[in-house]
């Protein structure tokens, strides 16, 4: 549905006035860096040396006593004594030819063994050592390189791990985690940071939206008490303007009106402190939200201003309450009007939107105004901000709590110069907040 609707001739002139509408991680100090580190990297070593210490001298022992036994000089002695005996015996008998060649060479063979055992025998307790040197040298270099591969893999896994300590520490004291750098370390410590990172804004928005339920709540509560101790007096005060004007003078009759306006715009002001001091209560209902604006627009929007409506025909209908939606989006309008100076214009948009992945209806409010600066646009929704003379600053503080009882945003954009837009997004079911400004509301 669209409609347009032009100002009347006697559109008036009046300046329009503003109405709100990876570098170097920063960590915690680690005292157990350094014992962790140590104890891994000793951890490490100990995997890779113990074990080649322990293989090492076996294997040395090993050698050291069967060397020997391979070499056997002493055997070979006692053959060479009892050799050289039967050689003696046999040197004067009388042999042929043929024997007394095969003695000689039995004889040369025996010497030439029993050097190469002495030999052998001289030979093996050096190679021994040197082997026992050789192997201690391996043993060496095996523990130096498995110190250095130690050393990395245990810096590897110590940083990454103090690193998330040391932002445990900083999301227990509320401290923003460091910007992203070049992932360190294996992935699965990026896959730990990305989830701690997620954690500590999960846990800043829970801390926030906790914050502004407190205070939002201890602002309902002093506005509840203002507007009881406000109402008590205005009662008599009331009768007793109205037995004034029937009993005072005629000279009196313009003090009695100061009065009674005067009365009339602090029964207002209760009123507004009132709504604000409670929740939405009672059973919710189906509303039609595009039906809800276009009668509160009708009626809020003078003549003096263009007034354009932009519909959709296909809007489902919004589970919530018909009549605190009917003020905030009423207070809402009524800034959009006095920033424009009842001149102007003002475009409204109605259209089916999604909320957290829910379905939702999205309604636009656009004014022609000035525009808000951005150090005050942080804060229009705030309990008692105004710039009106003699407002309360509760208008778009109810229109907050209104969308925060129905589980819906609230969000205002602005550019100086050429208007401000707030956006209601409502849920057509609610939707759970963890924020006690909705508490009770839907229950």
């Amino acid at each position: 549905m669209n409609e347009m609707r032009k100002p009347t001739p006697h559109d008036a002139s009046a300046p329009s006035t503003g109405k709100p509408g990876g570098g170097d991680d920063r960590t915690a100090p680690h005292t157990a860096r350094a014992p962790f580190r140590s104890r891994l990297f000793a951890i490490l070593l100990l995997f890779a040396v113990v074990p080649s210490i322990l293989v090492t001298t076996a294997w040395l022992t090993t050698t050291s006593r069967t060397l020997p036994l391979i070499g056997a000089t002493s055997a070979w002695d006692r053959v060479g004594a009892t050799g050289e005996r039967v050689i003696s015996s046999l040197a004067d008998a009388p042999l042929s030819p043929s024997q007394r060649a095969a003695l000689d060479a039995h004889e040369a063979e025996l010497r030439q063994s029993i050097a190469m055992a002495r030999r052998f025998g001289f030979v093996i307790p050096r190679t021994v050592r040197l082997i026992a040197l050789g192997a201690v040298v391996l043993l060496v270099g095996v523990a130096l390189g498995a110190s250095r591969v130690a050393g990395h893999l245990a810096r590897q896994l110590s940083r990454p791990l103090d690193e998330l300590v040391g932002w445990t520490g900083l999301i227990r004291s509320g401290v923003a985690l460091p910007a992203a750098r070049t992932p360190r370390g294996a992935p699965e410590f990026e896959v730990l940071r990305a989830g701690m990172r997620t954690m500590a804004d999960e846990l800043e928005l829970g801390r926030r939206r906790a914050l502004e339920a407190e205070r939002a709540e201890a602002f309902r509560e002093s506005a509840r008490r203002f507007a009881h101790e406000l109402k008590n007096p205005l009662t008599p005060i009331r009768f007793a303007i109205d037995r004034l004007r029937r009993t005072a003078p005629d000279t009196l009759h313009d003090t009695i009106d100061v009065l009674a306006e005067e009365a009339g715009r602090l029964e207002t002001m209760a009123r507004s402190f009132a709504q604000f001091g409670r929740l939405p209560d009672g059973p919710a209902a189906d509303v039609d939200v595009g039906e809800l604006v276009t009668r509160i627009a009708h009626a809020t929007v003078p003549d003096t201003m263009t007034l354009t409506l932009d519909v959709s025909t296909a809007l489902p209908l919004v589970r919530g309450y018909h009549d605190p939606l009917v003020r905030a989006v009423g207070n809402v309008l009524l800034n959009a009007v006095e920033a424009c100076g009842h001149t102007g214009a003002i475009h409204i948009a109605v259209e089916p939107t999604t909320l957290a992945a829910a379905p939702a209806v999205r309604i636009g409010i656009r004014d022609t105004g000035p525009g808000i600066p951005p150090e005050r646009l942080a804060h229009i929704f705030d309990p008692y901000v105004t710039t009106k003379p003699g407002g309360t600053g509760l208008g778009l503080a109810i229109a907050r709590q209104t969308v925060d009882a129905h589980g819906g945003e609230l969000t205002a954009h602005s550019t100086l110069g050429a208007g401000t837009e707030i956006r209601f997004v409502l849920p057509l079911t609610p939707l759970a907040r963890p924020s006690a400004s909705s508490s009770g509301a839907f229950s």
